[in-house]
C-alpha cells in the first residue's frame, strides 16, 4: 500500500484548541483513510525542547497578571484591521531552520497548520518553492489574525462564511476554501433540543480552571431552584471535592471526562451551556444547537471570538460575577421569541457549512494538485 504522511502542526504543549482540532482531524483521517499515517508535532518543543515549558508558563502568567496589556498588544500586533499580513521576521529567524528540518525528515504529503505561526513559516517556504507538501490552514478561532500565512497556502478550513469572505477579498479562490466550522470530534453529532422535564433548566457550566473561589461565588448567587448546574470541574480536584462537600441540591459536580461519547451525552441532557468562548467548546455547542452563554473571555483571541459570535447572533454574554446572571438565563428560557430568533441564527450558521463530511473534503485536498 502506498502510504502518505499527514503532519499536524499546533504550537506549544498547552492542551488548547490547536491540539483538539488537530486530534479531531487525525481521528477523521485514521478512520477513513487507512493509507495515511498521521503525526502531530509542536514546532516549539521540536525546535527548543524544554524551553517550551518556560514559554508556556510565561505566556499563561502574562495573560493572568496583565490581561489588559496582553489584550492591547494582541490586537495591535495580530488583529488590528489596518495591519496587513506582513512578514514575521522574528518567527522566521527562530523557526525556519527547524521547520525545514522537520519537513525534510518527515516528508509529509500534506501539512495541517492549526496555529498561525507554523502556517506563517509554511507560507513563506511555499512561495520560495522550498516546501512541496500540500498546505492547509485549519482556523481554531472565529477570525483570522495577521500572523496566519495566506499566500502560498493551498487550502483553508474556515469557521464561518464571514471568514471565507475575508479570504476571498484577499484573493484566495473559492474552490480552495471549505466552510467546515471549527472541526470537532465526530462523537459530537446533532440531536433535537428539548427543555428538561418539570420546567427545570439544566445548565452545563464549564470552568474548572477558574478555581474554587470563582465557581463557588457564582453558585452562591444561585437563588432559583429552576436551574440545575452541572459543573465540569476538569482536572481541578479541589473544586470537585469542595462542591461534593457542599452537596447543594441544584449543583452536580462532574470530574474530568475523557470520553467524547460521554461528553456528547452530557450535552444532550442539558438545555444550555455557560462557558468561556474558546473556539472548540463553542463549535461543539453549535453542533449540539445548545444556547450558549459566555462569560469572562480571556484577553486577545477570546474577546475577539465573542465579538464575531455576537455579530452572527449565536451567543449571549453574561457577567460571571453579576448577581443578575441567573435571571438572564431564566429570561432567555421564558422568552419564546428570543429562543426562536436564536434557533434561526444557529440554523443560518449550519446552512453556510459545507455539507460534505470531513473525510470527503480531506480526500479532495489530497487529490488536487497544489
Amino acid at each position: 500500500m502506498d502510504q502518505k504522511k499527514a503532519l499536524f502542526l499546533p504550537f506549544m504543549q498547552i492542551p488548547t484548541g490547536h491540539h483538539h482540532v488537530a486530534d479531531a482531524l487525525m481521528n477523521e483521517i485514521q478512520t477513513s483513510h487507512k493509507d495515511i499515517v498521521c503525526d502531530k508535532v509542536d514546532i516549539l518543543s521540536y525546535s527548543y525542547g524544554g524551553m517550551e515549558k518556560v514559554v508556556s508558563s510565561t505566556y499563561l502568567a502574562w495573560i493572568r497578571k496583565f490581561p489588559d496589556v496582553y489584550d492591547w498588544l494582541y490586537k495591535q500586533a495580530a488583529y488590528k484591521k489596518t495591519t496587513p499580513h506582513n512578514r514575521q521576521y522574528l518567527y522566521e529567524t527562530m523557526f525556519t531552520y527547524f521547520f525545514k528540518r522537520l519537513t525534510n525528515q518527515q516528508n509529509p504529503s500534506v501539512l495541517f497548520c492549526t496555529h498561525a505561526l507554523p502556517s506563517n513559516i509554511a507560507s513563506i517556504l511555499k512561495k520560495k518553492n522550498k516546501l512541496q507538501s500540500i498546505t492547509v490552514n485549519v482556523y481554531t478561532d472565529f477570525f483570522i489574525n495577521r500572523v496566519w500565512g495566506i499566500d502560498g497556502i493551498d487550502f483553508h478550513m474556515v469557521p464561518t462564511i464571514a471568514v471565507k469572505e475575508y479570504l476571498l477579498k484577499r484573493g484566495v479562490p473559492s474552490s480552495r476554501i471549505f466552510v467546515t466550522g471549527i472541526p470537532i470530534h465526530p462523537a459530537f453529532h446533532p440531536k433535537k433540543s428539548q427543555q428538561s422535564a418539570k420546567g427545570r433548566i439544566a445548565v452545563l457550566l464549564t470552568g474548572g480552571s477558574l478555581g474554587v473561589g470563582a465557581i463557588s461565588k457564582l453558585l452562591n448567587y444561585s437563588q432559583s431552584d429552576r436551574i440545575h448546574y452541572y459543573v465540569l470541574c476538569g482536572k481541578n480536584k479541589l473544586l470537585y471535592e469542595q462542591l461534593l462537600k457542599e452537596d447543594k441540591p441544584t449543583v452536580t459536580p462532574l470530574p474530568y471526562i475523557t470520553s467524547k461519547g460521554e461528553m456528547n451525552k452530557l450535552y444532550d441532557n442539558v438545555d444550555a451551556v455557560l462557558t468561556k468562548p474558546g473556539g472548540v467548546t463553542i463549535s461543539e455547542c453549535l453542533m449540539k444547537r445548545k444556547p450558549i452563554f459566555v462569560y469572562d473571555p480571556l484577553p486577545g483571541q477570546e474577546k475577539i471570538n465573542v465579538d464575531q459570535l455576537k455579530r452572527i447572533g449565536v451567543v449571549s454574554t453574561v457577567n460571571f460575577e453579576d448577581k443578575l446572571l441567573e435571571p438572564q438565563i431564566l429570561e432567555f428560557f421564558s422568552d419564546e421569541k428570543r429562543q426562536c430568533i436564536y434557533r434561526q441564527k444557529v440554523d443560518a450558521y449550519h446552512r453556510n457549512l459545507d455539507e460534505r463530511p470531513l473525510s470527503m473534503l480531506i480526500e479532495e485536498i489530497l487529490q488536487k494538485k497544489h
